[in-house]
């Protein structure tokens, strides 16, 4: 959320410092992270809102992703590469990466996307980090959008080819716990926080009587998954 202590260019510099890239049009980083709700809340002040740089930003991931796949395993072949990418740029994983540079908090919201918790949804942080990736192309060119890109993603490009991305990341923790010894894996709801419509859940998964995880989430299932997630991280 844009903060009241601090002028929309303080914020904006902020944020262009977490990314590790700094615009020539401001506008375009604003357009990237206004959401079609905060520009309809608006209408009379015609905003322009972010789904046609995420449009472009999805190609540009696409790209960069694929060439720098294709340079670095010379020996995989269209599917394993196919399968790879798609571990990549889905959407959990890009969420991921705009819930590490804290994306959330610079959207612009419209009130009810905000009360239902939008700064946390994955799909929105998702087609945030797409649209920032478009806004850096026309910004800067390929070559400054490749660079965010790799970077931002450098963990899970890693993962992927080492095969560590999961999308259920509970099934993958129980094979390997069952692999290694038979004592039961145990989800625990630790901490409930948030109204009804908008509760965020603190879980952490134990083996025996270690905690191995925690994990936040906006439903029992993406905490628990979170937690299985970071459980991974510990046993492997």
């Amino acid at each position: 959320m844009l903060s009241k202590t601090c002028s929309k260019n303080e914020t904006m510099k902020e944020l262009e410092e977490k990314i590790g890239y700094y615009f020539q049009d401001i506008h375009l980083l604003f357009e990237s992270l206004t959401h079609s709700s905060y520009a309809n809340e608006n209408k009379k002040k015609n905003i322009a809102y972010n789904e046609r740089l995420e449009f472009l930003g999805d190609a540009v991931l696409s790209i960069v992703i694929s060439e720098h796949l294709y340079n670095k395993l010379n020996t995989f072949q269209e599917g394993e590469l196919t399968k790879i990418r798609a571990s990549i740029v889905c959407e959990p994983s890009l969420a991921n990466c705009s819930k590490n540079l804290n994306i959330g908090k610079y959207i612009l919201l419209g009130k009810g996307e905000e009360v239902t918790g939008g700064r946390e949804r994955v799909s929105i942080l998702a087609d945030t980090f797409e649209a920032i990736i478009g806004a850096i192309y026309l910004d800067g060119g390929l070559g400054q959008a490749q660079r965010f890109i790799l970077k931002s993603l450098k963990d899970t490009i890693e993962d992927a080819i080492s095969g560590r991305v999961y999308q259920d990341y509970k099934t993958h923790l129980q094979e390997y716990i069952q692999s290694e010894n038979s004592e039961r894996i145990l989800y625990e709801v630790i901490h409930e926080e948030g109204p009804d419509h908008n509760k965020i859940f603190h879980v952490h998964v134990k083996v025996g009587e270690k905690i191995l995880g925690t994990g936040i989430g906006r439903s029992k299932k993406e905490a628990e998954q979170s937690a299985a997630k970071e459980a991974l991280k510990e046993v492997q």
